[in-house]
């Protein structure tokens, strides 16, 4: 049995970077800061979010930096070559599957509770 499933709820640190393909897929590109408590100071942790479909043309319509969002996904990690050393590098990505809108309802102009899946057909 395996299981990569990941939970976050923070602030959208960028405005979604959104791209169209010629296939009819839709891509949506954010990162997410959320909180991490320690004694001292809340220090954020940043997060490479990665989002495909409906879900991506959700994010890119309502989504902005600042915004309070949920994010249900799994981790999964792109590997590349870089260019002019050749080196390998690595970055770890969440594959989001469930995008929750929160905050109040002066934050966002719909509801204060919204939830969008990679699976919902209808908004």
């Amino acid at each position: 049995m395996s299981l990569n499933v990941v939970n976050l709820i923070g602030r959208v640190g960028t405005d979604p970077d959104v791209k169209y393909f010629e296939s009819g897929s839709v891509l949506c590109k954010l990162t997410l800061a959320v909180n991490r408590r320690s004694r001292n100071n809340d220090q954020p942790d940043w997060f490479n979010l990665e989002l495909w479909g409906k879900t991506a043309e959700v994010a890119a319509n309502y989504v902005r930096k600042g915004k309070l969002i949920g994010v249900q996904g799994s981790l999964k990690i792109d590997r590349w070559s870089d260019r002019t050393t050749g080196a390998e590098r690595s970055s770890p990505v969440i594959r989001v599957e469930r995008l929750e809108l929160l905050g109040s309802k002066r934050d966002n102009e719909t509801s204060s509770f919204d939830s969008y899946s990679d699976s919902d057909t209808e908004f």
